[in-house]
């Protein structure tokens, strides 16, 4: 049986390109489960394998796609039967193993969850990694004591697709949101996401000498990491945390220990590629309890199969604003 797949190929002088393809499922991957996939996202991994690998894909011609949700067709593992409804992110799928820009995906048993009650696979891939990954960071942040009240949470490269669910996230469990981005255009849309604040990227985006300025924030959800994480650190209130979930203004800090000495500051690893199973299923029940669907839907930006090649250079080039949900049987 034959199926559409984005496939990434490269050329004899080094180079990637990427065309919506036909396969045959004799050519899946090994692995217990066999899904028929109904809808994956884009995120910035997908845009560098894609694109130039960035280190990721071991081998080629390959499947990129690190997220998907839908259907299972056969399973050898007594967990999941034909007609269940999944959601895989993580497990380095889609770059070390082909993954969910395909109408069909074979993946270990272990790799996957089962679909929240009252979550659609549509839904789950508005979500995707990005979303799983703020998820993990707000529940990172309540285990160290954050609450409703205790004053500002800020959320950097918040139009992007985990600032933008971190946003909607934190503003629907009752958190004064503060949005950092350097798009003014995206102003309404995170005001509509429910940030209550806009801070200009610049505001942040220089290193200053003083280790310690005003304590300002009470949490802190950082996706740009860099220069702006290290000025972050010396902002946050006395003994709150920072999530720290990406690295898209740099993987370097220049920062010292003065914020973790003297303000009991507390800097959170978030990792989502290797999870336990148990924090995956706390999450995803969470994301169908707390994530408000009105402003989950305002984020999509539909797409298909033929689309990615563009959407990957866009969102290396930090041009994508929400999420973008690929439907692979359009």
């Amino acid at each position: 049986m034959s199926f559409k797949a984005l496939l990434v190929s490269k050329t004899e002088d080094g180079k990637t390109q990427a065309a919506v393809t036909e396969l045959d499922t004799d050519q899946l991957p090994e692995g217990e489960v066999t899904v028929a996939v109904e809808y994956s996202t884009v995120n910035y991994k997908d845009g560098l394998c894609i694109g130039p690998g960035g280190g990721l894909v071991r081998s080629y011609p390959h499947v990129p796609g690190i997220d998907f949700a839908g259907t299972v067709e056969h399973s050898s593992d007594a967990r999941y039967k034909p007609g269940d409804k999944v959601v895989l992110t993580g497990w380095r799928v889609g770059e070390a193993h082909w993954g969910g820009y395909a109408q069909k995906a074979r993946v270990k048993a272990d790799w996957l969850v089962p679909l929240p009650e009252g979550l659609s696979t549509r839904a789950a891939m508005a979500v995707g990694t990005a979303g799983f990954t703020s998820m993990l960071a707000v529940m990172a942040l309540e285990d160290h004591g954050l609450t409703p009240g205790d004053g500002p949470v800020l959320v950097t490269g918040a139009a992007g697709g985990v600032g933008s669910i971190a946003v909607a996230l934190l503003a629907k469990l009752g958190h004064e949101v503060a949005a950092v981005t350097g798009r003014p255009e995206t102003e309404t849309y995170l005001r509509d996401l429910g940030a209550s604040r806009i801070v200009p990227r610049a505001e942040l985006a220089e290193t200053v000498k003083r280790p310690l300025e005003t304590e300002t924030w009470a949490g802190c959800v950082d996706a740009v990491g860099g220069a702006m994480l290290a000025r972050v650190l010396g902002q946050m209130k006395y003994r709150c945390s920072v999530a720290a979930v990406g690295l898209a203004g740099g993987a370097a800090l220049p920062a010292t220990v003065i914020p973790f000495l003297l303000r009991g500051v507390n800097l959170l690893g978030i990792d989502s590629v290797l999870q336990p199973y148990e924090n995956r299923i706390a999450a995803w029940q969470r994301i169908a309890r707390d994530l408000p669907m009105d402003k989950l839907e305002a984020m999509i930006q539909p797409a298909t199969l033929a689309d990615l090649p563009q959407l990957g250079a866009d969102i290396l080039k930090g041009q994508v604003k929400g999420r973008v949900v690929v439907d692979v049987n359009a």
